[in-house]
């Protein structure tokens, strides 16, 4: 393989939110990769509210090193490197392209076969895109994972009942209270998520939803999908006092919501309890708020106990998914080799040219005065016995290239055999030659 994939990344199975949010790289120009990491040839940034993930793609000659990256990364968050490596993890290669396949997929994520990182990892692509980033590796890794997970929704049930972070805290939301009949809520901040949480709390008897979002207009387009209402965000301590349950979205680079303006809409509350989720990271709430009387925080790792009820009924349709992943793995390892070939199979054919070309002129001159005619019939015998020569050759190394391991030996075998880089060859190579014909 001429290039090198890496994966360096932190997730909710290896890092809690706080880490997670320190490492965050939310609105992180992927370039920065390539600024700082000299050997990286392609970039690409993933980061959600449950993983961080950097793919970079190296070609063979580099040595990239992995604290190096590890450094950038804390670097560009003002963190301690040494915390990042403690929770992160590698992946090159094959088990690179494999997690990509198994995150679009939905079989990485807190809720087996929630929809929303598709559409996450879809506007990451874009914003690499737009930044110049990805290359011909991470271009065909990323629409690749989207026709993967395309394949995994539609050939097995393992999305069948989606489910999603706003339907498990929402879930949360019942244990607590125990029905959500007459209950209000409120949903600070009007993304994808907030959206899926108000269709989940009117199922569950939620009798009125109040949008708070900094964008007035959008907050008040999610307020009438659900006959809810549209709060300036500027207002939202007013109209906390009237609901039960806050489940909070936003993309805030700090806390929206702090401990000490929850105790006075408590006292105006009269104590009767309220229902925190904060499903940010960053987090939009002072954890700080836990630890009053009468209020409950739960923030996206405390969602976990729910998610793992999922679970049970999927796990035979994860199984089948990770063999269409496995497939589709070893088919993209297939192209790489490709990728390699594809040199060896130029140089090849420019070398046959080559030699066709000597002869055909070594043949015209033998012939002597002979018309246009004749000498283009030379020409075309001469360049279609150097194709039908070559093919079979061609062919064995292109079957060698979809498996995985060999493809490298037999491109390296083929090159030495035709001489495709020049190598001197001793004279004594030739001696032996005559002596074998003798």
């Amino acid at each position: 393989m001429d290039y090198r994939i890496y994966l360096l990344g932190i997730n909710h199975k290896c890092a809690d939110v706080d880490v997670r949010e320190q490492y965050a790289l939310p609105d992180m120009d992927p370039s920065f990769l390539l600024n700082r990491l000299p050997a990286a040839r392609e970039a690409f940034v993933l980061s959600t509210c449950n993983r961080v993930e950097l793919l970079c793609v190296f070609d063979r000659k580099s040595s990239p090193s992995v604290r190096e990256a590890i450094e950038t990364w804390a670097g560009e968050c003002g963190g301690d490197a040494k915390v990042l490596e403690e929770h992160a993890y590698v992946l090159e290669n094959g088990q690179a392209v494999e997690h990509l396949f198994t995150v679009a997929s939905s079989l990485d994520s807190m809720v087996l076969g929630e929809p929303q990182i598709l559409g996450q990892l879809k506007d990451a692509y874009r914003k690499a895109v737009y930044y110049r980033t990805p290359g011909p590796v991470i271009n065909r890794m990323l629409h690749k994972s989207f026709s993967v997970a395309k394949k995994v929704r539609t050939e097995t049930a393992v999305a069948s009942s989606a489910v999603s972070i706003s339907y498990a805290a929402v879930e949360l939301a019942r244990k607590i209270f125990g029905e959500l009949d007459g209950k209000k809520a409120m949903l600070v901040g009007a993304g994808e998520m907030a959206e899926l949480a108000a269709v989940h709390l009117l199922n569950c008897g939620v009798t009125e939803i109040l949008v708070a979002n900094r964008t007035y207009k959008r907050g008040q387009e999610l307020a009438e999908k659900f006959n809810g209402r549209a709060v300036c965000f500027e207002d939202l301590l007013q109209y906390l006092s009237e609901v039960d349950i806050v489940i909070s979205s936003t993309g805030a680079s700090s806390t929206v919501i702090s401990a000490s303006q929850v105790r006075k809409v408590l006292k105006k509350r009269r104590n009767k309890p309220m229902f925190f989720i904060d499903i940010a990271v960053p987090r939009d709430v002072d954890p700080d708020v836990n630890m009053l009387d009468n209020s409950y925080l739960y923030d996206i790792d405390d969602l976990k106990e729910v998610v793992e009820e999922n679970l049970a009924g999927r796990q035979e349709e994860a199984r089948k998914a990770r063999e269409i992943i496995c497939q589709e793995r070893d088919k993209f390892s297939g192209w790489l080799n490709e990728l390699d070939l594809s040199p060896t199979i130029k140089a090849l054919l420019e070398s046959g040219e080559k030699i066709a070309e000597r002869e055909v002129s070594r043949t015209l001159r033998s012939i002597g005065d002979c018309d246009e005619h004749t000498a283009r019939a030379v020409e075309t015998m001469a360049s279609s016995l150097v194709h039908k020569l070559y093919r079979e050759p061609i062919v064995f190394l292109k079957r060698r290239a979809q498996e995985e391991g060999s493809a490298k030996e037999f491109i390296h075998l083929a090159r030495r055999i035709f001489n495709l880089d020049n190598e001197d060859i001793p004279d004594h190579a030739h001696k032996d030659r005559k002596k074998d014909k003798e």
